[in-house]
């Protein structure tokens, strides 16, 4: 099973980042804007439209607000098994450290979901550092 994990240093607030990543219907306008277009809820799952246009449904797993955490699985083609998560954690000076980790197969998907995912933490480093100087 291909296993990614990458973590970046956000200037805000770590109360922000997490009620920004929290708002698991509201990606797309509050955590990684123009990486992800669309985001509506339906149950307990998100369909999710990327930039490039792809669609992936994806099942919310955990809303961990103790721990800062929020776990989903991508369903469907073209992945056998998908889950991930996103942690916030305190860092000195009013920093949040991200952390995201995706667990998947096939393993051959590896490189483009870790190309997806960088694309993805350079959205949420500049939605969340943006929306930071904007209203703190």
């Amino acid at each position: 099973m291909a296993s990614i994990r990458r973590e970046i240093q956000v200037a805000a607030e770590p109360e922000r980042v997490w009620d920004a990543l929290r708002d698991v219907g509201r990606i797309h306008e509050r955590l990684v804007r123009g990486f992800v277009t669309d985001c509506r809820l339906e149950g307990d799952a998100r369909v999710v439209t990327f930039g490039n246009g792809m669609t992936v449904r994806e099942r919310i797993i955990d809303v961990d607000d103790t721990q800062r955490r929020v776990a989903w699985s991508a369903e469907g083609e073209p992945f056998s098994h998908y889950n991930a998560s996103v942690q916030a954690f305190a860092e000195s000076d009013g920093r949040t450290r991200l952390v995201w980790i995706a667990d998947l197969l096939p393993n051959e998907l590896e490189p483009q979901v870790a190309g997806m995912i960088d694309q993805g933490m350079v959205a949420m480093k500049r939605t969340l550092e943006q929306d930071q100087g904007a209203t703190g």
